[in-house]
């Protein structure tokens, strides 16, 4: 097909050569169809040579890509996104290649988007909800979010999935005797900055989230974000009633809500609750919950001094607060 800026197709490759054989001049046929005498004589000698064949539209492709990634290298990147599951900018910052080149490596060989993969088993799922509408604060304390995730506690041993068992309908129906419960992660990022702090608690009720926003708000000022000045999170009665008394004893904090059934309006929350799933508690195999619970703190430090951000330009969350 035609790219649309094309003045002929095919259609109109023919008809300049039966106009030609019809006796028209090759510079009427090009005031008639708007085109340079050169582009129809071009196809005039193309159809003299190739007959009807050589009217079909032609690859722009070139014959030889001296400058084309080798080989290995794009094995390399290959494999890293297979076993790694990791995207363009971390690839290249590993194998020294520019993330446009591995976008494109990763497109040529039919890769899927990371988005377009399940976090844990990596195949592909349909997309979530997407919005070209980003944002950003001007500076950090502006605005924080805060949600909690509910995650499945791991029986000692280890869960069947990291011991690599296949579980039966009937042992599906057999396990669920066995009450093994849930953890509640509960996380605060800063929207400028990205700063984050978790924390693994055994609920989800008000009096939790408003002693953990106050911890967390500690951890915040430890690292130089003092003021705080709006909280972002959804409509759970934990958050819409539990939390204003710790915002008004900090400066008055404005509590700010998204809309109800949304959650890509907290995206920034919501996308690290995604990380801290497939870097923390789904990234190795854990025997026991309390091994999984420990850790988080120090995946944590590494989170925000050292683990590169791609909406940081590819620096950690640190890089952007002032020394404290």
């Amino acid at each position: 097909m035609s790219h649309g800026s094309a003045r002929t197709t095919f259609q109109g490759r023919l008809l300049i050569v039966q106009r030609r054989q019809a006796g028209w001049p090759q510079a009427h046929i090009a005031a008639a169809m708007g085109i340079s005498r050169k582009c129809v004589k071009t196809w005039l000698d193309r159809y003299a040579a190739e007959g009807e064949a050589g009217l079909r539209d032609r690859t722009s492709r070139p014959h030889s890509t001296p400058t084309r990634t080798d080989a290995a290298t794009e094995a390399a990147v290959i494999e890293l996104r297979r076993t790694e599951r990791i995207g363009p900018d971390e690839i290249s910052h590993r194998l020294e290649v520019p993330a446009r080149t591995v976008s494109r490596i990763l497109a040529r060989h039919g890769m899927p988007r990371l988005c377009m993969l399940d976090p844990i088993t990596g195949q592909v799922i349909k997309a979530s909800k997407t919005t070209a509408v980003r944002y950003e604060h001007p500076h950090p304390g502006s605005l924080v979010h805060m949600d909690v995730k509910k995650l499945g506690r791991i029986p000692d041993g280890g869960g069947w999935r990291g011991r690599g068992e296949l579980v039966s309908n009937h042992q599906s129906r057999k396990d669920k005797s066995l009450k093994v419960g849930f953890d509640y992660v509960h996380s605060l990022v800063d929207d400028h900055s990205r700063l984050a702090y978790s924390e693994v608690l055994p609920d989800e009720k008000g009096p939790t989230c408003a002693d953990f926003l106050q911890r967390a708000l500690a951890y915040f000022a430890d690292h130089g974000i003092d003021r705080i000045e709006r909280l972002m999170t959804d409509n759970a009665w934990a958050y819409k009633w539990s939390l204003r008394q710790v915002c008004e004893d900090h400066n008055q904090i404005k509590q700010v809500f998204i809309k109800p059934h949304c959650p890509w309006q907290n995206g920034k929350v919501e996308r690290l609750n995604r990380t801290l799933l497939t870097e923390w508690a789904y990234r190795q195999h854990f025997t026991t919950n309390d091994a999984r619970t420990a850790a988080l703190a120090p995946w944590l430090e590494h989170y925000n001094t050292q683990r590169r951000h791609s909406a940081l330009g590819g620096h950690p969350p640190i890089s952007r607060l002032l020394p404290t």
